[in-house]
């Protein structure tokens, strides 16, 4: 007998035993199981699972009709076409995730999320919650659409609702990033450490112009480096190390090093800040690695020197290839997050490039832009929920309680 695809709904308040209440019905029956989704929300529950069944409809639907009513679920049995589904056409559709996070998320944003991608003909599978807060995410796999035609549309949908957008591909490559770099300033910490430092130095307005000429890449970096760090000649090494105690990470940086190390990544910085204000970082969150720009150092004062191989806009690049080597990681599964100009090179050089509230420049260059305050967002375009990072934090606290 030629077997009849199935498709068999349920729906209800949540509780033990529900699934497998329905499959022990099905049992009964001569069926195939194709495909199985099932979904809480709070407390209600939704499966829904497809069937290659031999024998009579009627008969299964009476079937799955006792069992439902006798849990007090609603249901629903449909016969579908084959070709509206299964495996031959699971294996060759093109599929991508689309992350979307905003603060907060509005119904309108999302339909017009869900426009653009109907218009270039993407078929919305499945929506998941990534976090609630602190920004709400929601990872839509989406498929049928052409990546680089999905991609361009929703970047109208960015100018549209203000919301963060990210697309990647979906499939292996997207789980097998291995090694994250990070810039320092305007994104592992806050503020820029050369201004700190040349407010004490008493040429904060020169630096800072110069400074934001640099990042917003009207200006060659290395000209401007030389050129700010020159003014900062003569500043007294105990001026430096007050400037790196005072630096503050960015909100969820601590958790976002910390949950991707737990997770094997290898995590460091490329900086085109000074070691004398980096190294502090690499200690306290255990950074696998680290390069940035060494300032000259002559009777406890700067010279106004850098010192060694120049960590500039082509040599971020440069250090992000070397670590990856060392790390015998490809570059296809690489990570780089940075703000500003001398950042493009090494976020065009990774498998995939983050601007985290990034200069205009910067933007248009990068595959992602995260334009909320918060550095462990970058989690969520990862695919990694606020739940799973919850539960690691509290196992490893009840770990370390226990003694273990």
């Amino acid at each position: 007998m030629e077997p009849i695809t199935v498709l068999i709904t349920v729906s209800g308040r949540d509780r033990s035993g529900v699934t497998g209440a329905l499959f022990s019905s099905l049992a009964a029956h001569d069926v195939d199981v194709l495909d199985v989704e099932q979904v809480v929300i709070r407390q209600r529950l939704i499966v829904g699972v497809v069937l290659d069944l031999r024998g009579d409809p009627a008969t299964l639907r009476r079937s799955v009709g006792q069992t439902c009513s006798a849990l007090g679920m609603e249901h629903e049995v449909v016969v579908v076409e084959a070709s509206e589904g299964g495996p031959a056409r699971e294996r060759v559709r093109p599929r991508s995730h689309v992350i979307v996070l905003g603060h907060p998320l509005r119904p309108g944003a999302i339909a017009n999320v869900c426009q653009r991608i109907a218009d270039v003909g993407g078929n919305i599978e499945s929506v998941t919650q990534l976090s609630t807060y602190p920004v709400s995410s929601l990872e839509m796999t989406v498929g049928d659409a052409d990546e680089a035609e999905l991609r361009g549309a929703l970047v109208r949908a960015v100018t549209d609702t203000g919301l963060d957008i990210a697309v990647e591909r979906a499939g292996l490559a997207r789980r097998a990033k291995r090694l994250v770099v990070l810039d320092v300033d305007s994104t592992l910490v806050q503020g820029e450490g050369i201004d700190e430092l040349a407010r004490l130095a008493g040429v904060q307005d020169e630096v800072a112009a110069i400074t934001a000429e640099a990042m917003n890449g009207r200006m060659d970096f290395a000209e401007s480096l030389a050129t700010r760090v020159g003014l900062l000649a003569g500043l007294p090494v105990s001026a430096v190390e007050q400037v790196r105690d005072g630096l503050r990470l960015t909100p969820g940086a601590r958790t976002l090093v910390r949950t991707l190390k737990r997770l094997g990544y290898a995590v460091g910085v490329v900086s085109g800040g000074f070691t004398l204000l980096t190294d502090r970082f690499v200690d306290e969150l255990g950074l696998d690695f680290a390069a940035a720009n060494v300032l000259e150092v002559a009777d406890g004062k700067l010279t106004g020197r850098v010192v060694g191989a120049l960590v500039d806009r082509a040599g971020k690049a440069d250090a992000l290839r070397r670590f990856a080597e060392q790390f015998n990681v490809p570059l296809a599964q690489t990570v780089a997050i940075g703000d500003g100009a001398n950042d493009i090179d090494m976020l065009r050089t990774a498998g995939l490039g983050i601007a985290f509230n990034g200069k205009a420049a910067l933007r248009e260059n990068a595959a992602v832009s995260v334009n909320h305050p918060f550095l462990d967002a970058v989690l969520y375009i990862l695919g990694i929920s606020r739940s799973e990072i919850e539960a690691a934090d509290l196992a490893t606290a009840e770990a370390l309680a226990s003694g273990k």
